[in-house]
């Protein structure tokens, strides 16, 4: 199965040396993919077009395709296409009546002809002759110019014809990895979320950076929604989660300093070791999800005193949003389920905030603290791949049982999204299938019948693995991965 990708329209603009590298960029990233989520694809890059070939023809295929591509920063838009080799015209609609006149069955139609190379006939002359032997062939409503309800789009390039089906948008943006480096600072909110996904969406090569302030049920939550972003959006590269412990600066932080600016050193502190883990995997900048106004330590001034802090570019790509046009797009992310049900820890909490403190009062509290805590904070971090969160044990040690067949009574949850379960319906014949999305299992899962066995589904076995090893931990025994052949 074919499909015909556009690029991003701002690559009109660029140089060739550039345009030819941010194409590869994307063929790659495509590839690479493919290669992460264990499907073949084989993709071809020309100056304005990729052609990627998806091993298989049927509808499972289809659906995989057009979700992926989808989800691949750098791709404007790309349309299912069939290719065949051009003699003449009377032989192109010999091939492809087939395929295009049941759809103008009963409807309005349009022929759209786009030609490049040397022809006896122009555009408009294909259009007539290839229109009218459709509206001789099959039962339709005639031909609409203006507003067809079915368009018939074909390209002729010298001796190829390429007629191509719906058209899907994509992400537009630039392709991962084409803007360099950085690290973004997640805690499973709305705005982290949100930022995070907006930098992938610019091009950036996005590690994370969480810093635990004493939940570990927190920074269970925290990694599986990195994950989530990474394996959705950004899987074309490896990057890094760092888990930086913080309990001794917060500690520190409640014991010494002014209550009213407790928050922004928090931050403060943040920003050096943020900077340092930066400088030491070469990022060039931190990402945070901060937006004007919407906190007291997110005031002009306070924002002014933590960008002081740090010592590479610090991005704040949700600097002008509004709180709930932020939620709006962590809903349409697919992170949302996250921020609503992230287990919370609030260890520093001014009572009185103080919104414009002066840089010697900040900088006089923040004295107050131990010189040394950056060091041992940056000496303490955790650094895995991202691509071994769903086999981290370190926080969630039980054996999870994977089966491929069902017993007779075992009840299937499924915990997909409810977007990918309403695109893709499970069903199994003699046994209940129950949807409880992934980011509600830990919260809601007691409420189910106890005396019963739970088979966790998900498409990859990814997300299904990590809830169930959770629900172990938390002392459910009777679950297992459903994995069918």
């Amino acid at each position: 199965m074919k499909f015909i990708i556009r690029l991003f329209p701002e690559i009109s603009i660029k140089s060739r040396p550039v345009r030819n590298r941010l194409i590869k960029l994307v063929r790659r990233n495509i590839v690479n993919v493919a290669t992460h989520h264990n499907y073949k694809v084989n993709a071809v890059s020309q100056w304005d077009k990729i052609f990627a070939e998806f091993e298989g023809s049927d509808e499972a295929t289809r659906k995989l395709a057009v979700r992926e591509l989808s989800r691949i920063p750098g791709i404007h838009s790309f349309m299912e296409v069939k290719e065949y080799s051009f003699n003449s015209l009377d032989e192109l609609f010999d091939q492809i009546k087939d395929q295009c006149g049941k759809e103008i069955i009963g409807h309005t139609f349009a022929v759209r002809v786009k030609r490049h190379g040397v022809h006896d006939f122009n555009s408009q002359q294909a259009e007539r002759i290839i229109g009218g032997k459709f509206k001789a062939a099959f039962e339709n409503k005639g031909v609409d110019l203006d507003n067809p309800e079915v368009t018939i789009h074909i390209t002729i390039e010298n001796k190829n014809v390429y007629v191509t089906g719906e058209r899907y948008l994509g992400l537009g943006g630039f392709p991962v990895g084409s803007q360099g480096e950085v690290f973004s600072l997640i805690s499973g909110g709305f705005d982290s979320g949100v930022s995070t996904y907006r930098v992938m969406h610019r091009g950036a090569r996005v590690n994370f950076l969480f810093f635990n302030m004493g939940g570990t049920a927190h920074e269970i939550g925290v990694k599986q929604e990195s994950y989530f972003l990474w394996d959705r959006f950004a899987s074309s590269h490896k990057v890094r989660f760092v888990t930086i412990p913080f309990e001794d600066i917060v500690g520190q932080i409640l014991e010494r300093t002014h209550h009213g600016v407790r928050g922004v050193i928090l931050k403060r502190m943040m920003m050096r070791v943020g900077s340092r883990i930066a400088q030491k995997y070469k990022a060039e900048a931190l990402v945070t999800g901060e937006s004007l106004g919407q906190v007291s330590s997110q005031t002009l001034t306070n924002l002014s005193h933590i960008e002081k802090a740090c010592d590479v570019l610090l991005l704040r790509p949700l600097v002008t949003m509004d709180k709930q046009d932020i939620i709006d797009e962590s809903r349409e992310i697919g992170t949302i389920g996250f921020a609503e049900t992230m287990p919370e820890y609030c260890g520093v909490i001014s009572d009185h905030p103080n919104v414009c403190p002066s840089r010697e009062f900040v900088e006089e509290e923040e004295a107050k603290m131990d010189s040394d805590l950056v060091d041992k904070a940056v000496a303490a971090a955790r650094v895995m791949d991202i691509n071994d969160i769903p086999n981290d044990t370190s926080r969630l040690k039980e054996e999870v049982e994977t089966v491929n067949t069902l017993q007779p009574g075992e009840v299937v949850l499924d915990v997909r999204s409810p977007e990918d379960a309403e695109k893709n319906p499970l069903q199994i014949e003699n046994h209940e299938v129950i949807l409880m999305p992934f980011y509600k299992v830990a919260k809601n899962f007691a409420g189910l019948d106890m005396l019963k066995t739970y088979a966790l589904f998900c498409d990859q076995g990814v997300m299904s693995l990590m809830q169930a090893r959770q629900l172990k931990e938390l002392g459910h025994h009777n679950v297992k991965v459903y994995r069918p052949e």
